[in-house]
């Protein structure tokens, strides 16, 4: 039993560890877009390599104790739930090398007249990442709630950024180019967002056994506080 529980805090290590480099990633991605710097953007596209590599790792930890502990209840889904975070937070790895492979490109290129404030959207989606993490760590469902809430201020940013850069489109057509990478690098943000909160829900499913995915009165009422015995 010694032996079993050293491997769930093992496993609980990595993927803070992925958690810890793909917010990393993603920051210094965004930084490299608006602050032109290729070299920076180089840095994050080489290192996904790295996220790829520590996503096997977890996930060969993972199926590991499944077939020699064939554990249950409450660390049966705590495996369940990192097999799939696992896979979120390595698409938002991926999402992070394509914003940094947009911020190369456009440092090839003239800067726009005009840039775009993506600090709020980065700093909330950030903060979403490691709330998301911390939640599973520490078993927090209350963390995990935080986490579903600030996704609609995500989109809110994201439908504003979209609305504000195709305006620019049409004044601005000799930007278009530049505007197109611009937008791709806002809605890798939303999707990045949308995969933290998919991170939350495992979190609940981990610690109540609620599964709120697929239903969204479900999801409702876990925000507002419904919980049920695990």
């Amino acid at each position: 039993m010694k032996d079993f529980q050293r491997e769930l805090q093992t496993i609980k290590k990595k993927i803070l560890n992925l958690g810890v480099l793909v917010e990393k990633n993603v920051y210094s991605a965004v930084k490299s877009v608006l602050t032109r710097d290729g070299a920076l953007a180089e840095v994050v596209v080489r290192s996904d390599s790295a996220v790829d590599q520590l996503e096997v790792d977890i996930e060969e930890d993972c199926l590991e104790i499944l077939a020699l502990h064939q554990p249950v209840a409450r660390d049966l889904r705590f495996i369940v739930a990192v097999l799939k975070l696992n896979n979120d937070l390595e698409r938002i790895g991926d999402l992070a090398s394509n914003i940094a492979w947009r911020g190369e490109a456009l440092a090839k290129l003239p800067p726009l007249s005009s840039t775009f404030d993506l600090n709020p959207m980065t700093d909330r989606t950030k903060s979403m990442v490691r709330k998301s993490l911390e939640a599973l760590v520490q078993s927090d469902v209350k963390l995990a709630r935080e986490v579903l809430e600030s996704d609609d201020s995500v989109d809110s940013l994201n439908k504003r950024f979209h609305e504000e850069i195709q305006r620019r489109m049409r004044d601005n057509p000799d930007e278009v180019e530049r505007l197109v990478s611009w937008l791709s690098v806002v809605k890798a943000l939303e999707r990045i967002a949308d995969h933290t909160t998919n991170i939350a829900e495992d979190v609940i499913y981990m610690v109540e056994g609620d599964i709120i995915r697929h239903g969204r009165d479900k999801r409702l009422e876990v925000l507002a506080g419904g919980q049920k015995d695990s």
